[in-house]
């Protein structure tokens, strides 16, 4: 175990910092090759696992040696390689599966990217449109479809192990109607649903995506009968009325955009409404190094940003919103509890 003792000095630190992008490149490696899938649950040997994703046995040993220094896979006394608790992140078929999130975040455009971080931080504009000459998610779409399917499970699986944690906080014991904008397929809806039988519940996102809603929101569904999935984008308009506005994870956008999606959710709602944000935050967080790394990323692509406390306090109450109650969800995400003023 790393001490105060035995960590290494400030100057093999930083080396080891700025080579991050081969652990980045490695953990990418290993989940497109599914080695945290073939692996399965007992040791195996370099030479069997190998033959198992079809590539040579020395390489894959180079490979997997360098993430064992970050504890992702274990080299055992004998040779044989076993799983981490970090390694089985990387499984597809775990049920807190990171294995999209890792493809995501080492997407080929994060290559192209990250080298201009300093034009963005200069500028403070994005620059992916002067990469690819079109907006961020215009270019996935149009150019990118396997990374924007990539970008669509990852999404998936965020929101789906989030959802339980969001339903399990949440008390909307006093409210018969919820609504999620923005609430991509609709798991946190789903959660919600499921935990008070008598509520009823409206999901709002971009056609494209509610096309793809959860299937327990779909016809058919068991959740379809008390749900109403509505196409459309919350910075244009929201006609939707409800007791209670779940708003996760979206406030990351230009300024602009996230000030018409508060007015149009004041708007739809009215005086006494309750509206609850929910965000990752940059600051006195346990996840830290991860949101302010998704912090820069979201600056590189759309020119957006995460929120401190305070700026997402002040956004908040310059839109209206009077916040009762700020607390955390789980060790990354902070709901702010809000009411629209009359």
């Amino acid at each position: 175990m790393t001490t105060a003792e035995t960590a290494p000095p400030p100057s093999m630190r930083l080396r080891e910092l700025v080579f991050g992008a081969a652990c980045a490149a490695a953990l990418r490696a290993a989940a497109r090759l599914g080695v945290a899938d073939a692996l399965g649950d007992a040791p195996r040997s370099v030479e069997d696992l190998a033959a198992a994703v079809k590539t040579e046995p020395q390489p894959l040993r180079r490979l997997l040696r360098a993430l064992s220094c970050y504890g992702v896979f274990t080299e055992r006394p004998d040779g044989t390689v076993a799983h981490t608790d970090m390694s089985r992140l990387l499984r597809e078929d775990d049920p807190h599966s990171l294995r999209y999130i890792t493809l995501w975040c080492t997407e080929s455009w994060t290559w192209d990217a990250w080298p201009k971080l300093d034009e963005a931080v200069r500028t403070g504009r994005n620059v992916v449109e002067g990469l690819y000459g079109k907006e961020f998610f215009t270019y996935l779409n149009e150019d990118a479809p396997e990374s924007a399917e990539v970008f669509n499970r990852a999404m998936t699986t965020s929101s789906r192990q989030s959802a339980e944690d969001v339903a399990r906080f949440l008390d909307l014991s006093a409210a018969s109607s919820v609504a999620d904008i923005g609430g991509g397929q609709g798991h946190v809806v789903a959660s919600l649903l499921e935990k008070y039988p008598s509520l009823r519940g409206t999901l709002l996102d971009l056609p494209r995506v509610v096309e793809n809603a959860d299937p327990r929101l779909r016809p058919g569904g068991a959740l379809a009968d008390r749900v109403r999935i509505v196409p459309g984008d919350c910075r244009a308009a929201i006609p939707v009325r409800a007791d209670a506005y779940i708003i996760k994870n979206i406030l990351e956008w230009d300024d602009d955009s996230t000030a018409r999606t508060l007015r149009n959710v004041i708007g739809a709602g009215g005086p006494g409404t309750r509206v609850v944000v929910i965000e990752n935050l940059v600051d006195d967080t346990p996840s830290m190094r991860f949101s302010t790394a998704m912090d820069l990323m979201l600056l590189l692509n759309v020119g957006g940003a995460k929120h401190t406390t305070e700026s997402m306090v002040r956004r908040l109450t310059d839109a209206g919103l009077v916040i009762d109650d700020v607390r955390p969800v789980n060790p990354y995400l902070h709901a702010f509890d809000c009411t629209v003023t009359g």
